[in-house]
């Protein structure tokens, strides 16, 4: 039997991510929107997507409680 992994169902994130905002738990659950708290726990570690790097554009830090409404460079998915 092939390994399995069950995952139970995320809740519906309180804050809209950046959709610039990116970190590895994306890509590990495929999950490109993931709920912040997926974001959080999984690993500090995130990066702009513009910049390719931990500052953004407006050469600011990265994270998901940075990276939101009130930055010229924040946009939530439409």
């Amino acid at each position: 039997m092939a390994f399995e992994k069950q995952h139970e169902p995320s809740e519906a994130p309180t804050d809209a991510i950046c959709i610039h905002l990116r970190n590895k738990a994306m890509y590990v659950t495929g999950d490109m929107r993931p709920p912040r708290e997926v974001v959080e726990e999984h690993s500090g570690h995130c990066w702009c997507n513009i910049t390719q790097h931990v500052v953004g554009p407006d050469r600011k830090g990265v994270d998901p409680i940075d990276c939101a409404a009130g930055r010229d460079c924040y946009q939530i998915s439409r």
